[in-house]
């Protein structure tokens, strides 16, 4: 008995020991979370789409949500701006709606000039709008390749809908001034997740610009 309470406490001061070795700064992220520095902005590119194969998604553009956060407030215009080049090239343009306790409607929509048409939208909650909803259907149907998405928010449907996308073989396309995050630092998480800090598939296929960069 006394043998093995000897080799517990031997053990036990060995285990202490090792810990307490560890060189600082080798912990983890958190221990080290002051040391870490932003990287470069990744860089934007202008596209140039084909509007027969392209479809805009609005993820969540909602007055309840959307109307609460300043930068999705000023991003709004924007959104108008892809909305209407999508409008005058007859695309395909799909809508999640969410909120107001899970009865959402079209009215429930940010900007009236944005406002979803019969059967552009579906109610559907989480950062992966593919789940559950039409969009898959949708953008087989219509023999889509390429979307374009704008959302609030971008940390959440945003990057869940473009990882999504590309790793079900589309090209993706985020104007960062078309999503909007809980905070800047938010903003440049995502930004930075899609264009080089995810997965090469998710990466590969994002292409990061912004609204006034894209055409039809």
């Amino acid at each position: 008995m006394h043998i093995a309470k000897t080799v517990a406490a031997v053990g036990g001061a060995f285990a202490v020991a090792m810990l307490t070795a560890v060189p600082a700064g080798a912990a983890d992220i958190i221990a080290d979370w002051g040391k870490a520095a932003a990287p470069p902005a990744p860089e934007l590119k202008d596209v140039t789409v084909d509007p027969a194969t392209t479809a805009l998604l609005f993820l969540d553009i909602m007055k309840q949500g959307c109307g609460a956060r300043p930068s999705c407030v000023e991003k709004v215009p924007n959104m108008k701006r892809l909305h209407d080049a999508a409008r005058a090239k007859n695309m395909i343009v799909w809508y999640s709606l969410v909120g107001s306790d899970g009865k959402a409607t079209p009215d429930d929509i940010m900007d009236p000039g944005i406002k979803p048409r019969v059967g552009e939208w579906y109610r559907q909650g989480g950062p992966d709008k593919f789940m559950g909803s039409t969009l898959q259907a949708t953008l087989r149907q219509a023999g889509i390749k390429t979307v374009i998405i704008c959302g609030n928010s971008f940390q959440g449907a945003t990057v869940g809908t473009a990882s999504a996308a590309a790793q079900r073989g589309y090209k993706v396309i985020v104007p960062v001034d078309c999503s909007a995050g809980d905070s800047p630092y938010h903003e440049q998480y995502a930004a930075f997740h899609l264009a080089k800090g995810g997965p090469v598939i998710v990466t590969s296929a994002v292409t990061l610009t912004r609204s006034t960069m894209v055409k039809f």
